[in-house]
């Protein structure tokens, strides 16, 4: 039986990946069953199983665990090998593909992403916008945006700026129930949380004078897992919001909110463009990364 062991590298990461053959045959495009069959037919030429079924997940073997870890690193270099020889390390050519936050990359990323694609006709971009941080690695991502604080890692970072973490409000609500002067007053003020910045229950902040954080509990009214759900509630007097200046600024601009608490804001957000560290770079990539880093430094020192 032959097995074109590459394509069935791929399936079987692709399975894993996505932690189900349904999953992983919807992101190939391919029938369910070439996708079962294709990994039991490399399950058989190993003569090993990889992979325990059973009707709820799907789990490595111990032979799983390092053929998996082997077949991405062959599959890498296989990758690496297809760009040399089709002369992404000579020309910037070739697919580009990036990730960023939902919001972020919509008004930010996605204009420099615009201007980029039309300075240079031989690349194409593929944008993953996702609130979740994806795998650069794992999900086979070129580059991404990070906000906050970096985890020790063999990825090579450039930092693009930073960003408030504002407190803001309708006008309508500031003056049925007064601003806050302290954090603390928030504890007597309608919230809107959003559950991917800080938790649910309670917000952070700084004393003035740059002295160490100081968490307040809040009871919020809405709870919302997008920073654009948290700013419309806002907006229409749901309650106080805790989100980044970027998710405000234009309700700021219009009128429609009022930033709080100025005085009280915690250590700025670093913001990152990083990518693995992987020896010289493509072209595409040495490209962006020249052509978004100052642009996206100009939109962030803009917002102040």
């Amino acid at each position: 039986m032959h097995v074109d062991r590459l394509e069935a590298m791929s399936i079987l990461l692709h399975t894993v990946e996505k932690g189900s053959f349904t999953a992983a045959a919807k992101a190939l495009g391919m029938p369910l069953p070439t996708v079962s069959r294709k990994v039991g037919e490399l399950e058989a030429h190993l003569g090993a199983q990889l992979l325990l079924r059973t009707t709820r997940r799907l789990s490595l073997t111990d032979a799983g665990a390092a053929y998996v870890a082997a077949s991405r690193r062959i599959l890498d270099d296989v990758d690496e090998a297809e760009r040399v020889v089709s002369g992404e390390y000579d020309t910037p050519r070739g697919e580009l593909v990036l990730t960023a936050p939902v919001l972020f990359g919509r008004l930010h990323l996605l204009p420099v992403v615009a201007d980029f694609l039309a300075a240079y006709p031989d690349i194409t971009v593929r944008l993953s916008l996702s609130d979740r941080n994806l795998h650069l690695l794992d999900d086979r991502l070129d580059m991404a945006v990070r906000l906050g604080e970096l985890p020790d890692s063999s990825m090579i970072a450039t930092r693009i700026g930073s960003m408030r973490t504002v407190v803001c409000a309708s006008p309508k609500l500031i003056d049925g129930h007064g601003a806050p002067k302290q954090p603390e007053d928030l504890s007597s003020l309608p919230c809107v949380s959003f559950e991917s910045l800080s938790g649910a229950s309670s917000w952070t902040f700084r004393r003035p004078g740059g002295s160490g954080p100081v968490t307040v509990a809040v009871a919020p009214r809405l709870t919302v897992t997008t920073a654009e759900a948290a700013v419309w509630a806002a907006t229409q007097g749901v309650g106080v919001a805790q989100v980044l200046h970027y998710h405000c600024a234009e309700a700021v601009r219009n009128g429609e909110l009022r930033l709080l608490l100025a005085d009280h804001e915690p250590a700025r957000m670093p913001i990152h463009l990083i990518h693995a560290a992987r020896g010289a770079l493509p072209l595409k990539m040495r490209s962006f990364l020249d052509f978004a880093t100052e642009r996206l430094r100009q939109k962030l020192n803009d917002l102040g």
